[in-house]
């Protein structure tokens, strides 16, 4: 295969919502190449993007595919990337490696909540974007309300350069406004033939070139004045106008196809050919040092790794980006994330399964590795003398989360090496195990993303396992100030033990001063802080431990003991287990004994004072509270509003964006375990959400009386 030189190169992510065509748009362009001599369908689970055993399960796109085809001295590096919400990952990680997008619209559903949602991480990495309308020839195909469609959400800068001179069943010629040509296909027939436009569209094709000119012109000086003097432009010169509206994000061309009938597909591969920009024409991306690392085939080799499959017979298959330099095969490397040497042997251009061997990759040059000893996604190997590392990949938080368990016991080992495989394939897929929960926590980005981890590991691991509902990590606090004391006190012959602790407890919350005086059932308590050590919790909140001990009541080197103690209780709160913080512990007085005061004595004397006045001192539960933020059509807004009301979510505002309106509530963690499914029921899939972690908060109490006495049961049961 030929090495390419980096303006040689364009890179492109295939994005869209589910059912757009993206695959049978990436078969159509693999077979126009020549890479595949005969087109597979979705529906015949035969084709080169969706070959893992999942997509052909199920009939939908789960990762992420790298097509790099050879076309007209240039080298196109397509990632068809999944249509569905529930895998976004492969669609960010794409994005964050191409240098422009190709964003599929179905012709007869136009813009939808896909479109949207994946328009705004184009918009938030500013990438050029063209639009492709696909389908046009559904018998419910509308190209004209899609384009008014589009141009109501993202403006005046959206042109089209092709229309469909009919839609439907008859749909088989369209009209080139940059070419001023016509493609019509003849029944059967592979290739247009290209005609003049007949006098019948002369009408609206003038109305759309006037657009299209006017548009390639403001995004150049020279081509505006040109235009003014002559009135006009040459193909070239508007075809140099687009791609400079493309590089400024002023323009967003439109094309039409239908990819099942490999109609115009072999036009839109030419005019990316062209006019879509090369890795040398972006901004240069920045190592994590915030250093710009400009793509040029001279400089030391960095490669950055964006992607991992593992593939039977071959095993891993690791994907990266040429970021600089140029890499051979046998060139030795560091890992900057893991330190270890790495060697490069095998170096192949893919399509999908299709690999074919390469000589050499140059900067901004997508290829893939195999058989690399210990590289993962998100690592960047550097050549001797480089230093570069990337993290600029960053994923959504996930939307969806289940306790995972072997059926069978013995299987658990396996399946947590399952796990960190799979993770590695998709980084959106979280896996913790929680010492608190005593669960292993898998999340995802919804239903349809943890099934399909489900399935991978039943059909491929041979392991078969459950999910159930995840337990919340809910908190333990106090909302009042308490006292005890505790003596611990043991004789059994020879050494005893003995401790005695006496300690104060009240909320903690940021810059809070100690009062001077206490007061418990008529008693005043005078402290005085002789020492403070503030403790943030690994969990969350903090622990203040004063020491206020006068007159050696007892010596400070048990003081870490007590501290010890208390600590071991936070991690067991006393209402329901979990874990307690935001605490202030004033240790006031106490004994000790000569002889028999040890350690253990006084961290099991803190442990019992602090846990007696802890259930004095008002305790609450505390529950995990998440910014949702849900984007919905109108017509949807009533029943989801009353849904999420329904979860005890409290409402804090709602705002229109192009179409759709954006609802933002604060819900419980505990009421949003089945909430993805039944957004997706209520509003037929039409609906998207966001949710991130916020903050903990008080428990309404009727839900605490039902934690405490689920607890009680549970600790009956133990």
């Amino acid at each position: 295969m030929k090495v390419y030189k980096t303006n040689e190169i364009k890179n492109i992510a295939l994005i869209g919502s589910s059912g757009a065509g993206k695959t049978t748009l990436a078969e159509a362009m693999l077979f126009e190449s020549g890479v595949i001599k005969r087109r597979g369908t979705v529906s015949g689970s035969n084709t080169v993007s969706d070959y893992f055993p999942v997509e052909k399960e199920y009939g939908y796109s789960v990762f992420s595919t790298v097509l790099s085809v050879e076309w007209k001295e240039k080298m196109m590096n397509f990632i068809d990337c999944p249509g569905s919400d529930d895998f976004v990952g492969g669609v960010i990680s794409a994005l964050n490696v191409t240098d422009m997008a190709l964003m599929l619209i179905n012709a007869y559903n136009g813009v939808e909540v896909g479109t949207m949602n994946q328009f705004r991480y184009v918009e938030k990495l500013q990438k050029p974007l063209m639009f492709l309308i696909n389908q046009i020839d559904h018998e419910k195909s509308d190209y004209e309300n899609t384009v008014a469609n589009l141009k109501e959400m993202y403006g005046n800068k959206v042109i089209p350069i092709q229309y469909p001179v009919s839609n439907g069943a008859s749909f088989d010629a369209i009209v080139d406004v940059l070419k001023q040509k016509m493609y019509k296909w003849k029944q059967g027939a592979a290739a247009p033939d290209v005609l003049d436009i007949p006098a019948e569209e002369k009408v609206r094709a003038e109305e759309y070139f006037k657009t299209l000119l006017e548009a390639a012109a403001e995004n150049d000086e020279q081509l505006m004045e040109k235009y003014f003097d002559q009135g006009t432009l040459s193909e070239e010169e508007m075809r140099e106008g687009i791609h400079k509206g493309l590089l400024a994000r002023d323009m967003l061309p439109v094309f039409c196809c239908s990819a099942e009938k490999n109609m115009a597909v072999h036009r839109v591969m030419n005019f990316l050919n062209m006019v879509a920009p090369s890795p040398d024409e972006m901004p240069a991306p920045e190592n994590a040092d915030g250093e710009e690392v400009k793509p040029v085939a001279s400089a030391p080799t960095s490669l950055f790794f964006f992607k991992t499959t593992v593939e039977p017979h071959i095993g891993e298959v690791s994907y990266f980006k040429v970021m600089s330099g140029s890499v051979k095969e046998g060139e030795d490397f560091t890992n900057a994330d893991r330190s270890g040497k790495e060697r490069v042997a095998q170096l192949y251009s893919v399509a999908g399964q299709i690999r074919t061997k390469a000589e050499e990759f140059v900067a901004g040059s997508i290829g893939a590795a195999v058989k690399l000893k210990d590289v993962r996604t998100g690592n960047t190997l550097n050549v001797k003398g480089g230093n570069n590392r990337f993290d600029f990949i960053k994923y959504p938080e996930p939307r969806y989360r289940r306790a995972i368990k072997p059926l069978n016991e013995a299987n658990a080992e396996k399946l947590s090496e399952a796990l960190t495989r799979m993770k590695e394939e998709d980084p959106t897929w979280i896996v913790e195990v929680s010492k608190e929960l005593k669960q292993t926590i898998v999340s995802g980005q919804g239903e349809f993303h943890l099934k399909t981890l489900k399935w991978r590991i039943e059909n491929l691991d041979k392991i078969e396992i459950e999910y159930i509902e995840p337990k919340i990590p809910y908190r333990e606090t106090i909302t009042k100030a308490a006292r005890a004391d505790y003596r611990h006190k043991k004789q059994s012959g020879g050494a005893g033990q003995f401790g005695e602790v006496h300690l104060i407890v009240e909320p903690y919350t940021e810059g809070l001063p100690m009062p001077e005086v206490y007061r418990f059932n008529g008693q005043e308590f005078k402290v005085q802080a002789r020492d403070v050590q503030t403790i943030d919790l690994d969990w969350g909140g903090k622990l203040v431990f004063v020491n206020s001990i006068v007159g050696g009541a007892i010596d400070t080197r048990f003081l870490p003991a007590i501290l010890k103690g208390i600590m071991g209780r936070m991690e067991q709160g006393p209402l329901t287990g979990s874990y307690a913080r935001d605490v202030r512990v004033i240790v006031y007085d106490g004994k000790m004994h000569p002889v028999d005061s040890n350690e253990i004595s006084f961290m099991l004397a803190g442990r019992n004072a602090f846990s007696t006045a802890f259930k004095n001192a008002g305790p609450k539960i505390l529950e995990p509270i998440y910014d949702v933020t849900v984007s919905v059509p109108g017509d949807y807004m009533g029943d989801v509003m009353g849904d999420l009301q329904g979860r005890r979510a409290m409402i804090m505002g709602m705002e229109s964006e192009k179409g759709f309106e954006k609802l933002k509530a604060k819900v419980p963690l505990k009421e949003m375990s089945t909430y993805s499914t039944s957004l997706s029921s209520l509003t037929g899939g039409r609906a998207s959400f966001s949710m991130k972690f916020s903050s903990y908060e008080l428990v309404p109490s009727d839900v605490q009386d039902k934690l405490l006495k689920e607890y009680e049961a549970t600790q009956k049961e133990d």
